[in-house]
């Protein structure tokens, strides 16, 4: 048991704050990294030029020199105007990308009248009923020229769909659409919960969404495998690397077993990390996930193309490091974070507003949150080289750490039959609550200090912090407008889209076109997703102990 962090201890170093020092993945840190406790590195064979295989050094030859990553900042609450304006406020501001946050009822393919949705409409994220709440989304947005994020996993092939009607009413053709959807279902049964379905049929929606787009909607990322709400469950970094590329391996391995060719979907995935506390650490994962990537690439399933041994990904700053205690600290906390993401190479960021322990952000603190961003990119000078972290011994010692406990992982869950096994039986989940238990332990205890939570707190940490509420009248005025649509729309269409959808998910067919008939018809997000579930039916977690 290592001791307090103000309690010191004796070495041959002289006294120091604590008996252990190591990172959240429990890689021990020396007093220094030198040549004598650090394997040499191959430079062509572990790092290669940025650019090149095996991509440690980042995916493109000059990085931020070329163009700044894209500065997304996640948002949507209330109603789809409300949620607009918030989309042109940022806009304004100087975010480069839109990323979507949807409601909870959307997210489980419930419509905003559904008795299951009472309390929850517009609270986490905006809600979307229809084609008709999607078109007030993005009401004088046009979609030919904004990248679009959208969180969305269990109904993400539904919410694809909407986008690309919104797009065709505003004349942009489905080939010019950019953006991506989360679509990761497997980290749903892990980390989030918000499932309807099944695996075995949620992966093949998943698959029908890589064909649909590779044919339909080619610049399009199909997926954003996720592993930031694996870490927001308190996973350590080398876990969130390892179970975030498992899960990748099985939907690869589910496309194969589809028909598809590795190099016609591949090109297309993306990824989805978290920007956590520990500077070194967090810059060392995610070069460590781009080189493990590569090889798995290249080795396990053969790609040929460069694009599908890629590994690109989005950043979000920690939600789960926010504090409610003192919360003008979390600004620090999310500036930290932000360049680590930057430093680590990533495409797209979205930085955490300071009060988003307390409630959804405001209008200034988003600001904010995303000047955060504006400063690193403009006046850091980190931007300015590529990987300029590159050869410290320290750094380089931690990638391969990194990397060398996430392929044992990757390995334990390839003996055990895969990633999808490794769910049903719990091993995953096992593996991140322990994690967690073990760092609230190290909290509580003080080994882990906290500022303002376990060590330096203040009397104004009772400063009331002016907070975003959502009027519960924006449920009412929902439901209402859903209704009148139902009662306006042409319901023989509907019906049929919808009759035709339920037969299409008994077949073998790709869903997406079927989809899309449906939200053109106006049928809703939760007819759609009942009509899914009458074939399917609904996952339900078995119970361990």
């Amino acid at each position: 048991m290592s001791t307090k962090p103000d309690a010191p201890a004796a070495t041959a170093h002289g006294r120091e704050r604590r008996e252990h020092f190591e990172t959240s993945s429990g890689i021990p840190l020396p007093n220094d990294f030198n040549p004598s406790n650090t394997e040499p590195l191959d430079y062509d064979r572990d790092l290669g030029d940025p650019g090149a295989y095996p991509y440690t050094r980042g995916v493109r030859r000059n990085l931020y020199r070329g163009r700044l990553w894209t500065m997304r900042q996640y948002a949507g609450y209330a109603t789809a105007e409300e949620s607009n304006a918030r989309y042109k406020f940022l806009l304004g501001q100087g975010t480069t990308g839109l990323s979507v946050a949807f409601d909870l009822p959307t997210q489980i393919g419930l419509d905003s009248d559904d008795p299951l949705a009472a309390g929850e409409v517009g609270k986490v994220g905006v809600a979307i009923d229809s084609l008709e709440d999607m078109e007030r989304l993005f009401e004088g947005i046009p979609l030919g020229e904004v990248s679009t994020s959208m969180t969305i996993n269990a109904t993400a092939a539904v919410l694809l769909c909407l986008y690309v009607a919104v797009g065709k009413r505003q004349g942009v053709t489905a080939d010019r659409l950019q953006g991506t959807i989360q679509n990761d279902i497997l980290k749903e049964y892990v980390a989030r919960g918000t499932y309807i379905y099944p695996p075995a049929p949620s992966l093949r929606l998943v698959t029908d969404t890589f064909a649909f787009c590779a044919a339909e909607v080619p610049n399009w990322n199909t997926i954003s495998i996720s592993g930031y709400h694996i870490r927001e469950a308190g996973s350590t970094a080398a876990q969130e690397v390892a179970f975030t590329l498992a899960d990748a391996i099985a939907y690869v391995e589910a496309a194969l077993a589809a028909g598809l060719k590795v190099d016609e979907f591949a090109p297309r995935l993306s990824f989805f990390f978290n920007a956590h506390n520990n500077l070194l650490e967090e810059v060392a994962k995610f070069r460590a996930a781009r080189r493990l990537w590569a090889r798995l690439m290249r080795e396990r399933f053969h790609a040929r193309d460069p694009r599908s041994q890629m590994l690109r990904f989005h950043t979000q700053t920690a939600g789960s490091t926010l504090q409610a205690q003192q919360p003008e600290v979390n600004v620090v906390r999310t500036t930290i974070q932000a360049l680590a993401a930057v430093l680590g190479g990533t495409q797209s960021l979205h930085t955490n507003a300071m009060d988003e322990a307390l409630a959804l952000p405001t209008e200034q603190t988003a600001r904010l949150a995303l000047r955060t961003q504006q400063v690193v990119a403009h006046e850091s000078g980190v931007a300015d080289t590529v990987d300029p972290l590159a050869g410290s011994y320290a750094v380089e010692h931690l990638t391969s750490e990194v990397e060398r406990l996430a392929l044992d992982y990757i390995e334990k869950i390839d003996a055990m039959g895969g990633m999808l096994h490794a769910i049903e039986i719990g091993y995953v989940q096992r593996e991140i609550q322990e994690a967690a238990y073990q760092y609230q332990r190290a909290v509580e205890s003080e080994e882990a200090v906290v500022v303002g939570v376990n060590r330096f707190r203040s009397d104004a940490d009772e400063t009331p912090v002016p907070t975003l509420r959502i009027d519960p009248a924006v449920e009412r005025a929902q439901v209402e407008r859903l209704r009148a649509l139902r009662a306006r729309r042409d319901p023989e269409k509907a019906e049929v889209a919808l009759t035709l959808l339920e037969d299409a998910a008994r077949s073998a067919d790709n869903l997406l076109p079927r989809i899309l008939s449906c939200v053109e018809a106006y049928a809703t997000v939760g007819e759609i997703s009942h009509r899914l579930r009458r074939v399917w039916g609904e996952y339900r977690e078995a119970v361990t102990v």
